[in-house]
């Protein structure tokens, strides 16, 4: 029976994108304008007194910032009983979690253990897997040699990789193959439309049977919900497109630079509080082509061992030493330090030219966070430089948002080199490099992005510029604001003179395109603190939720990542299915080796803002049910059933 979530099969006549020309004709527009505006009134009253009862928390479907000029080109999904599109119930928001992040010693992360059973049962998983994979090739390659000529030299041509090298897609990877890459269609919000396929041949092909379904999205990068067709950010960028285009048809160095770029590189300076920064248009690049201009021979990477490929290739490229320390561990990273320093360079013990620590902010496959203040401690006692890759935490951690720093209330200039993307909390693609001044002119001309990657595309930056200046809320632009301000461009706070109030790092006016006009509620940055607080909420909320039902979950709890622990590789992909035939889809993403250790297959829940307290009650409804079928439910610690924890959601939020 099709899910009532589905779509009609599209039709050649009518679209399903439709032009909207104003707000008075979408029937939908003033049903969630009305929901957004008791949104605001709600989130008004929690701020107004400090015992707030929170019960649910705010959707972000549309924007709140929609005005009456907008014109957006959307999914058509008018359909007023479809809970996926509004929430059936209305915010009554003293539902703000409004404690975003409290002062805490970081915790060493432990790690649960499952019982042996279920080790020992997906160690025998992987070894029936081995053998009748095996017997499979041997015979195959003699009785059925049609299906194998790929694997075998053809017509004088040698395969073109061997049987051994591509066991595990053949034999795992393709088994399950529906449960990735999923093929998608508008806007990765809090929900999405997936386009509905089958297979009859073990997943060798994918046949597409033109249905549309409409699924709870918990597996996008959408952090802070910024992933929006309508709204304030995206009439900038529908203006943008009338001004500059789509692209500059260039690299940074060449013709590819503009306006553009040099106000975001500016705001994201003064944004992560650096003397500095440049922008790159992938994030992949941005450590993967960086990193060999800062280190080379007779220089040290000490790198966490779960840092992620871009950074590994970043390091390979320079052609510098590298050594790793255990994930997250203080001590053998201490221990290793001792080491290298004493001991030098191999052969010759000279002193290293330069030792670069390399971390990541928050884990992306773990869930963990840096323990950042023991590396700063570290890094003023042996001196090394510190580099600190903020792809999932910027955005998403701190009170203000500014990441790690802020979370910690670390001075952004005790780290030497902070790095970030703009993927995860801003809705946009591309990343950065954030450091001294002479550092990123150096980095400007000796990174291989510069010459040789395309600049990022218009659209794009003004995306990161509205997001970000949302974040930090503009300055007032009256003059004797103006005249009072005073910027340093090493810190990201701006001071008002003559007693004035102080500004928090917000974003001065002139940092902004002159064109650029935000809506009110995101020029005073009440919105994006808003979203900032939602997203803490519903971190904590599913991370406690999981384990109070008694699954093991890795991560920080105030990580917007949140994977639960599998193992059983066929359990992976039964996980995946039963969540996406549920009678409310929910689209999960699935992560097995090489990603994550062998026996540690997962599931990793990706928060945002955009979900309601309603959205996570759904998603541990499911875990609860797909979990009691496929025996995930092996945590130690208190146990609470379901209804239990959706009724006390405050409570397990407020004992993190």
């Amino acid at each position: 029976m099709p899910s009532p979530m589905a779509l009609n099969p599209p039709s050649r006549s009518p679209s399903i994108f439709k032009k909207k020309k104003s707000l008075g004709q979408l029937s939908s527009m003033t049903t969630a304008a009305s929901y957004l505006s008791a949104v605001h009134q709600a989130d008004t009253r929690a701020r107004s007194h400090d015992n707030s009862s929170v019960a649910s928390t705010p959707a972000l479907s549309l924007s709140s910032s929609v005005t009456a000029s907008s014109e957006d080109t959307v999914l058509n999904e008018d359909d007023e009983n479809n809970c996926l599109a509004y929430p059936f119930t209305p915010p009554t928001s003293e539902q703000v979690f409004t404690t975003v992040h409290t002062d805490k010693p970081v915790q060493e992360h432990a790690i649960e253990e499952p019982p042996y059973y279920i080790l020992l049962t997906t160690y025998i998983s992987y070894l029936i897997l081995l053998c009748f994979g095996h017997m499979r090739d041997f015979f195959g390659k003699r009785f059925t040699k049609s299906y194998f000529t790929h694997l075998m030299p053809h017509n004088g041509y040698a395969p073109l990789n061997s049987d051994f090298d591509s066991f595990y897609t053949r034999r795992l990877k393709r088994r399950m193959d529906d449960c990735f890459s999923q093929p998608v269609t508008g806007v990765a919000g809090r929900t999405i439309v997936i386009l509905d396929r089958y297979s009859t041949d073990n997943n060798h092909t994918q046949i597409f049977t033109g249905g549309k379904s409409r699924a709870l999205n918990i597996s996008s990068y959408n952090y802070l919900g910024f992933a929006q067709a309508r709204g304030g950010c995206a009439d900038a960028v529908e203006e943008s497109i009338r001004r500059y285009g789509v692209s500059t048809c260039g690299t940074r160095l060449e013709s590819g630079s503009n306006e553009l770029h040099v106000s975001a590189e500016a705001l994201v300076a003064r944004f992560v509080g650096m003397e500095d920064a440049l922008i790159s248009s992938m994030g992949f690049a941005t450590n993967s082509t960086f990193i060999p201009a800062l280190v080379g021979k007779g220089s040290l990477v000490i790198s966490d061992e779960l840092n992620h490929a871009s950074i590994r290739v970043g390091v390979r490229h320079s052609g510098t030493q590298v050594r790793m320390f255990k994930h997250n561990d203080m001590i053998s990273l201490e221990s290793l330090l001792r080491e290298v320093i004493s001991q030098g360079q191999p052969k010759t013990h000279r002193p290293w030219k330069k030792i670069l620590v390399i971390v990541e902010g928050l884990y992306s496959m773990e869930g963990t966070l840096v323990n950042l203040p023991r590396i700063v401690e570290l890094r003023q006692k042996y001196k090394f430089c510190l580099f600190v890759d903020e792809a999932h935490s910027i955005g998403a951690l701190g009170p203000h948002g500014r990441g790690v720093t802020d979370y910690f209330n670390i001075p952004p200039c005790s780290i030497d080199v902070l790095m970030g993307t703009f993927t995860k909390s801003f809705g946009a693609a591309g990343g950065y490099i954030a450091g001294p001044k002479a550092l990123i002119d150096t980095l400007r001309l000796r990174g291989h992005s510069g010459p040789y990657a395309e600049a990022m595309t218009p659209p794009v930056l003004t995306q990161v510029v509205s997001s970000m200046a949302s974040i930090m809320g503009v300055a007032p632009t009256s003059q004797s604001a103006k005249s009072a301000l005073t910027l340093s461009p090493a810190s990201s706070v701006g001071t008002l003179k003559d007693g004035a109030e102080e500004l928090p790092g917000m974003a001065p006016a002139s940092m902004l395109p002159t064109w650029m006009n935000l809506h009110p509620a995101l020029a005073d940055g009440s919105e994006a603190r808003m979203r900032i607080r939602r997203l803490a909420f519903n971190s904590r909320y599913l991370h406690q939720g999981l384990k109070k039902l008694g699954f093991i979950t890795y991560g920080h709890p105030f990580s917007p990542i949140v994977p639960l622990l599998i193992f059983n590789p066929g359990k992976m992909s039964m996980f995946s299915r039963m969540m996406r035939s549920r009678s409310t889809p929910i689209v999960v993403v699935v992560v097995a080796y090489p990603a994550t250790p062998l026996v540690a297959s997962r599931v990793r829940f990706c928060v945002s803002a955009a979900h309601t307290k309603e959205d996570i009650d759904m998603v541990l409804r499911a875990c609860d049910e797909v979990g009691g079928i496929l025996d995930l439910k092996h945590g130690l610690g208190e146990r609470w059933g379901i209804d239990e924890v959706c009724k006390r959601a405050v409570e397990l939020v407020h004992s993190v």
